[in-house]
């Protein structure tokens, strides 16, 4: 990825934040499969209120606009570590899940979900050769079913 890239994304949610009226550093780190953007300040705790409505608009508007630019297209933003231990919780509930559509034979449900949340979750159940899911639902939020294959 382009150290440009980095830097506009920085402007622009340094943008974002002071039109919200935040005082917030922003700050790039990369992770295994894209890029995590963190906001943090005193201010930010309006982002991860309301289970993190604010938080999941700015990440929203994010990937709008730099997703395409991005060379793994996917871009993370958190504040406060809300987005990282609430990742860890989703990614042991989709253990959890998995586990149990194996011992008891029957599908499971988790959900609804927006597509970050879904995506998470898909790529925990495809670590298991055993196992497979998929999304149901016509709305923005779905409903992932994981499966037990055979």
């Amino acid at each position: 990825m382009t150290e440009d890239l980095n830097i506009r994304m920085v402007e622009f949610l340094h943008s974002v934040t002071t039109t919200m009226g935040l005082s917030a550093d922003v700050s790039i780190e990369p992770i295994a499969d894209g890029t995590r953007i963190v906001i943090s300040g005193e201010d930010c705790e309006v982002l991860v209120r309301r289970q993190a409505v604010g938080l999941d608009a700015i990440q929203h508007i994010v990937n709008a606009v730099f997703r395409r630019e991005h060379p793994k297209r996917h871009i993370v933003v958190d504040s406060l570590d809300y987005r990282k231990t609430k990742d860890a919780e989703l990614r042991e509930t989709a253990k959890i899940l998995l586990q149990l559509a194996l011992e008891l034979g029957k599908p499971q449900e988790i959900g609804p979900l927006n597509p970050y949340a879904r995506r998470i979750v898909h790529l925990v159940i495809a670590e298991d050769p055993r196992m497979s899911s998929k999304s149901i639902g016509d709305d923005f939020l779905k409903i992932v079913v994981i499966t037990a294959e055979g």
